[in-house]
């Protein structure tokens, strides 16, 4: 199975549709809507389509794992050559190439590299730098080692997560602390990033503060972002296969389907992570184990969904806008980071603010969800796909 899987497509429109424009969308209405108008209703979807701010996962947080695990389940389709072939030099170029587009990317998008000054560039604070790290990892396994090794890799990856976290200390911070200001990912950003970390900043004296709302880490929860790309890697390898699985129970068998075995790995995967989670909490901001674990759950039982729905059953009927965002994903993205189309429609319906107060900002992010995609499907119409 080398073709192209719609599903795969679809899925990472999908979480791009939700990133760049129904949740933005949504948001910006619920926060229009007067105080004690529906509280019970607008503030929980509120806070669903917003980043927890510590322990827990709303499906906002899940926007990010799932970039990573999308972007490693396409390895298996767009890397098989190299394996097959045993081109390994040119398996290296390409590899190297995207790493370095998407780490600059992230630079540019979030490092504030477009403002020319030394002292506000960040090195590594970006979604597209931590799928760099998780698909560089993934695609080196996918080359030189077996699924079973991969298997093998994820869990050492958690592992050795968990162990550091919960049994290194550094001048109070570890040793089983998973506070915003205490854990041991927190200690290992400032010491190797300092002054280049978001948030931090170079003081007259020398020294370097770093602020306290930001409290996301990356070098060390690069084990887990690795992680999370093997387990991409992982689903990808059984929709290329088509495989199936048949199962011995009460002396009858059953045969599991491609996203039958998609989606009891899954199911298995978030109920391990909810147990897990009870000796190491879920924090998606340092990428803590039990978290990468059941983020990869979802994104499982996701594209075991899709794949039914795409690939097995064959359907598009009116989805098929997914595959819009999916097809120039990060054109997507990088156009909502980067570039202010709220000005358009503010241009030309600025006279409605004074009639419609608060959902004046819902206009303005619907206008620039709606020239966003109609940006993405000309180019689908015109056959332009930019890839990495």
């Amino acid at each position: 199975m080398s073709q192209r899987l719609k599903s795969l497509d679809a899925l990472r429109g999908f979480n791009l549709f939700f990133l760049v424009a129904l949740g933005p969308v949504l948001l910006n209405f619920c926060n229009g809507v007067p105080n004690g108008c529906g509280d019970w209703f607008f503030n929980p979807l509120s806070h669903l389509l917003t980043h927890e701010e510590w322990e827990g996962l709303t499906p906002w947080d899940l926007i990010m794992p799932l970039f990573m695990f999308i972007s490693a389940a396409s390895i298996p389709f767009s890397m098989a050559r190299y394996r097959r072939e045993r081109d390994y030099k040119a398996f290296a170029l390409r590899l190297l190439r995207r790493v370095v587009v998407l780490w600059l990317l992230g630079i540019v998008i979030q490092g504030n590299l477009r403002s020319l000054d030394f002292d506000h560039i960040y090195l590594f604070t970006n979604t597209l730098q931590s799928i760099a790290v998780a698909y560089a990892v993934a695609a080196v396994l996918f080359v030189f080692s077996r699924p079973r090794t991969q298997v093998a890799a994820f869990v050492v990856l958690l592992l050795a997560y968990w162990a550091l976290m919960e049994f290194v200390s550094v001048d109070g911070f570890g040793g089983g602390q998973y506070g915003p200001t205490d854990n041991l990912a927190e200690w290992v950003d400032r010491t190797v990033l300092g002054r280049f970390r978001d948030g931090a900043s170079l003081q007259p004296d020398g020294t370097v503060y770093f602020a306290p709302w930001y409290t996301n880490t990356w070098i060390l929860s690069s084990l887990t972002f690795a992680a999370t790309g093997v387990t991409g890697l992982l689903a990808g390898t059984v929709c290329r296969n088509a495989s199936t699985l048949t199962l011995r129970m009460k002396k009858r068998d059953w045969r599991l389907s491609t996203q039958g075995i998609l989606l009891l790995t899954g199911v298995a995967m978030v109920l391990v992570a909810w147990l897990w989670s009870a000796e190491m909490p879920v924090v998606k901001r340092i990428w803590t184990s039990s978290m990468c674990l059941l983020a990869a759950g979802w994104s499982f039982l996701l594209m075991g969904v899709f794949y039914w729905w795409y690939d097995a059953k064959g359907k598009t009927t009116g989805l098929e806008f997914l595959r819009t965002y999916g097809m120039n994903s990060i054109v997507a993205y990088t156009l909502e980071e980067m570039v202010n189309f709220r000005s358009i429609p503010h241009s030309l319906f600025y006279g409605l603010e004074q009639y419609i107060g608060d959902f004046y900002p819902f206009v303005l992010v619907l206008g620039q969800a709606v020239i966003i995609y109609l940006i993405l499907l000309a180019m689908k119409r015109l056959g332009i796909f930019l890839k990495v």
